[in-house]
């Protein structure tokens, strides 16, 4: 049972119930495309009247539209619906410590357009690279609605600052209202792993979206874990929770944390660590010349030293993702990053220790790779746009 914060809470009034039926009926058209008001109705036992204004209130604003006729069940054929993606409604900003991704999106969350760079630690050239594909964007797409900003690092989604992004020693940048300046649409940024989570609680499988709690583990050059409580992004005061790449796991790692300390879980488990690994077994360092996806794509082809640096790694990950699970006790974690598409050869090593760790009687999780694919900071920066169409805006 949750408290009422009597300095948020607002007093429910007459378009407090149209709005949830609102958000209700907008999500069965999105989850259960084609459908039919009838369906809708007989789903939500509201009046089929209250169905059709809403659904011609959304038609007007162009988030649903009519698709043709289905099958008849004994009278006239229904008229099916759909969420309209047929233009751009979002745009979203991906930096990472390497790249840097501005694309844009429909409704549904798939990419339109999208184009990148590399991201410079100035973070002067960086945004004044991010505003101009933004402007640029936007210009062609007058349909967008809103811009996400995903960062590396810790910020305020409150007020859109990046308050430590430590790749780049950034230390309080206005990211929103510097993006926001040159564009006039509401900018929200969030941290990576918050956006990645949010992005699989609207828009991945149904074993993680239907769970009301689970925790997204993003491996990347760090680790960064995303909390889901109760269907919502927990983010903590200023937005600092999660921050569980910097719990201490051991000590000696093979790279060093991005805060400098080398016992750090992210020094152990990120793809910077995994590149050390692999580098110190094959001899040579070639790897540190190359990518993570490479070193993937060896360990997929069958290369020994590749395998050993990837289920290592995943070994040091299962660590911290144990005392998530005793700790939270989620019914899911999701592991996120290029390292999903290498899950056949590290679940094994992710799962046992895990089983090993919880104590008997103990509800455990279901540890389960993303399915967003390539570029998850993306699909995140994306969802912070997209999510608020969807979710019901009393929802605190």
């Amino acid at each position: 049972m949750r408290r009422i914060n009597l300095r948020k809470a607002q007093a429910a009034r007459l378009n407090t119930i149209r709005d949830i039926n609102r958000q209700i009926v907008l999500n069965y058209v999105r989850e259960r495309e084609p459908i039919s008001r009838a369906e809708i109705s007989r789903e939500t036992e509201l009046q089929r009247s209250t169905i059709s204004a809403i659904i011609e209130e959304l038609t007007i604003e162009g988030l649903v539209e009519e698709v043709g006729e289905g099958e008849s069940t004994g009278g006239r054929r229904p008229t099916m619906l759909k969420l309209r993606t047929k233009e751009a409604i979002a745009i979203g900003v991906a930096i990472t410590p390497t790249l840097t991704t501005v694309a844009t999106s429909d409704l549904a969350g798939r990419v339109i357009s999208q184009q990148e760079f590399l991201t410079d630690p100035d973070p002067r050239k960086t945004l004044d690279g991010v505003t101009t594909l933004v402007r640029k964007q936007f210009q062609l797409n007058r349909g967008v609605e809103g811009v996400g900003v995903s960062l590396p690092g810790l910020v305020d989604p409150a007020t859109g600052t990046a308050i430590y992004v430590p790749y780049f020693h950034w230390r309080d940048i206005p990211v929103g209202e510097i993006i926001g300046s040159a564009i006039s649409l509401p900018v929200i940024i969030d941290n990576d792993a918050n956006a990645v989570a949010l992005a699989e609680l609207w828009f991945g499988r149904p074993e993680v979206s239907d769970a009301r709690d689970f925790i997204m583990v993003l491996v990347a050059e760090g680790v960064g874990t995303g909390i889901i409580f109760d269907g919502q992004v927990y983010r903590g005061q200023r937005g600092a929770a999660g921050e569980f790449g910097h719990m201490v796991i051991g000590t000696e790692a093979p790279v060093a944390c991005s805060c400098g300390n080398h016992d750090c879980w992210e020094a152990f488990s990120s793809e910077r660590a995994a590149l050390a690994r692999y580098a110190k077994l094959s001899g040579a360092g070639e790897m540190w010349s190359c990518g993570f996806p490479e070193l993937i794509d060896r360990a997929l082809g069958g290369e020994a030293n590749a395998k050993a640096a990837l289920v290592e790694t995943a070994q040091f990950l299962s660590i911290g993702i144990s005392n998530l699970v005793v700790g939270f006790s989620p019914e899911a974690v999701v592991v996120g990053g290029d390292i999903a598409r290498a899950w056949s050869l590290i679940e094994g090593a992710l799962t046992e220790r895990i089983e090993r760790t919880v104590r008997r009687g103990l509800p455990s999780a279901r540890i389960m790779p993303s399915t967003l694919g390539d570029n998850p900071e993306l699909r995140g920066a994306l969802s912070l746009v997209l999510a608020s169409k969807f979710a019901a805006a009393f929802a605190a």
